[in-house]
């Protein structure tokens, strides 16, 4: 009864979501403020009954109702508990059926903190979300329906989760990273509502950045989560492949970057306004690109859904229809926009153009990689190509080194022209940190290598830049309120995203260039000697876990004959659907990881282990998360409250008179 109670949910939910996308529409053209008005109420329906549906799923992986398709397809009465509700959206229909709650969660949200819009500007903006909603919905009740049965014969216990996917990863990485797909809809509803009005005006900036930067933030979490979490569950030692899935949820992290800043552009100087909305546009159709490789079955990754093609040409279809209506729409409406404000080359309108067009060819690029094996595969009846990490390093590596470059001067420079002066006083930072870095390396580093030089000498740069401009707007000025509290939201925003992207580059730089492994054959009482660290293989003996049994290791590391700590790396097998997994053990450390994995065995008491020493490794995820929480405080910015508190005084005086 539950899961019948989950399923007309859904068909309720759709059918609200039908009713959002027309009749606040219908409203707005037949002005009528009653309609307008339903589009809260619609989208508080909306949110209900998708997280009804969501929560009788989770009761039926509860009660290991095994007559549901999907829970015996991805859950076993041996499941630990935080799995059976991770497996939720463990698989294809069930990650839908999250990315649709989290839809609606985003459409509710603009209700309830976009009331100080204009009633036609709010209906308009919660319409288009509507119509999304509709899209994603129709998509999962007709081909991906997560409550089918299997009866009246159904199984008596389930097939289990994937192994891979029974780890913390899976409870924090996908509702992070579609927080930030699916967020993207925002900037996107925004921009199409803008342009049937034929007014595209700075407003609409204004309303959408902190949206997008929220979205954006939490994209960026996301993907930092998923880089961790393929680092230690994979047993490979890398923290990113250029995985096709990968590439997916990047390349809207390239373009919303873009956006973010161009958005910027546009709130302060009136500045590339249609360009924001092609951006705005791009950013979402990206999310709805990454979702069509993941979901369509044309990839074979580890991150991908396998599941029927021919769900793969609805969200095709459905991509089209997206993205092509949006940019007629764009092609109808933003020929004729231009923007009065004049700029000079050096200007932070200028740096914001290069960031935009650096970005964007670097998404082409990464977009190019991702799909030309798929178009040389089609093009060819059926031969296989790859095109793996040398084709991306060459291509993208340079891209980002200029843009680290212009992030490097863009925290002195000025809206409209920026005297020459403020750029020639970055030149003793940039030697500065070019005589530093090289005096680091030649003393820490184990060799020397000048592109590691080179690049964390931008990194180096890039946070003295920051320093120096958080100095000037804080020192030397007696107030009051003192000036570090003065500094807005998005100033501090701004700082945490920048000093992110600085801690990331050095982290991925020295990892790639000083890591060290050794995969070999030991038997108990060797030793293997790796970065001045000593690891002793003790013994394998065998465990029982909650649903495996597993051959778990032991490898003592010494460093000067001292013991540092011990690690216990596990070869598991799951009794339920037979498949071995690979479980690392590592120390982690602020400027190292030691890295150690159990491999098969070899006979004679022997194992294939790999052992790898990661320097900085940490580096990038702190980075990451720094440059999404950069992202997310902007939201708090007081002058959008001000906005907020304004307009609705606005509209209480018009209904007064």
């Amino acid at each position: 009864m539950i899961v019948e109670l989950g399923h007309f949910s859904l068909i309720l939910a759709l059918g609200l979501s039908l009713c959002l996308a027309i009749l606040p529409a219908y409203g707005v053209q037949q002005q009528q403020l009653r309609l307008m008005n339903l589009a809260g109420s619609l989208s508080a329906g909306l949110f209900v009954f998708v997280l009804l549906s969501f929560l009788c799923l989770a009761y039926a992986f509860w009660h290991d109702d095994f007559s549901v398709t999907y829970v015996a397809r991805n859950s076993n009465t041996a499941l630990p508990l935080q799995y059976k509700v991770s497996a939720i959206w463990g698989a294809h229909e069930g990650s839908f059926l999250l990315w649709t709650l989290v839809m609606a969660g985003w459409t509710l949200a603009v209700s309830l903190f976009s009331r100080s819009l204009t009633p036609d500007m709010r209906a308009r903006v919660l319409a288009v979300m509507g119509a999304l909603s509709v899209g994603f919905l129709a998509f999962m009740l007709f081909t991906s329906n997560p409550f089918d049965r299997t009866l009246p014969v159904f199984p008596g216990d389930g097939a289990d989760l994937n192994p891979l996917l029974q780890d913390f990863g899976l409870i924090v990485h996908p509702p992070m990273l579609y927080m930030g797909y699916v967020g993207f809809a925002v900037p996107f509803a925004f921009a199409i509502a803008t342009l049937s009005t034929g007014r595209l005006d700075s407003a609409w900036a204004r309303w959408s950045r902190p949206w997008t930067n929220v979205a954006w933030g939490f994209l960026t979490a996301g993907i930092t989560l998923g880089s961790w979490w393929a680092y230690y569950e994979l047993g490979w030692g890398g923290w990113w492949f250029w995985d096709a899935v990968e590439n997916a949820s990047f390349m809207p992290w390239l373009i919303g970057t873009a956006l973010i800043h161009s958005l910027a552009a546009t709130e302060k100087r009136g500045v590339f306004k249609s360009w924001t909305v092609l951006l705005a546009i791009f950013a979402f159709s990206f999310s709805l690109l990454g979702a069509f490789l993941v979901r369509s079955g044309v990839l074979t990754s580890v991150h991908a859904f396998a599941v029927d093609p021919e769900r793969g040409m609805f969200i095709l279809g459905f991509l089209v229809i997206v993205i092509g209506g949006s940019l007629l729409l764009y092609a109808v409406k933003a020929s004729g926009i231009k923007s009065d404000a004049s700029f000079d080359w050096t200007s932070r309108e200028t740096m914001i153009l290069a960031n935009n067009l650096l970005l964007v060819i670097a998404t082409g690029a990464v977009l190019l990689g991702t799909l030309y094996p798929l178009i040389y595969e089609a093009m060819t009846g059926g031969k296989k190509i790859s095109v793996g990490p040398p084709y991306f390093n060459a291509v993208f590596v340079p891209l980002m080194l200029v843009l680290f470059a212009f992030m490097s001067c863009s925290p002195v420079s000025r809206w409209k022209k920026t005297p020459m002066a403020f750029f020639t006083s970055q030149i003793v930072p940039l030697l500065g940190s070019l005589v530093v870095m090289t005096a680091l390396v030649l003393v820490l580093a184990s060799r020397f290598e000048i592109s590691v030089v080179l690049i964390n000498t931008l990194a180096l740069w890039i946070l003295l830049s920051l320093m120096r401009d958080f100095w000037s707007k804080v020192a030397h000025k007696v107030r009051k309120v003192p000036a570090l509290f003065q500094q807005s939201m998005s100033y501090y925003g701004m700082l945490l995203g920048h000093l992110g992207i600085a801690v990331a580059v050095i982290g991925v730089c020295t990892t790639v260039y000083y890591s060290e492994e050794k995969d070999l054959r030991m038997v108990p009482g060797d030793v293997v000697s790796l970065s001045g660290y000593d690891f002793r293989f003790n013994t394998v003996r065998q465990i029982q876990g909650p649903n495996y049994k597993a051959d778990q290791g032991e490898m003592d590391i010494f460093r000067n004959d001292k013991l540092i700590v011990t690690l216990f790396p596990e070869k598991r097998f799951y009794q339920t659907g037979g498949n071995v997994m690979t479980e690392a053990d590592i120390d982690p450390s602020l400027f190292r990881d030691l890295f150690v994995a159990l491999g098969e065995p070899i006979g004679d008491d022997a194992w294939a282990v790999r052992v790898h020493y990661k320097p900085f490794v940490r580096w990038i995820w702190f980075g990451g998360l720094l440059i999404g929480l950069g992202g997310v405080i902007t939201v708090f910015d007081r002058r959008y409250r001000a906005v907020s508190r304004a307009r609705q005084a606005s509209r209480l005086e018009g209904a007064l008179v």
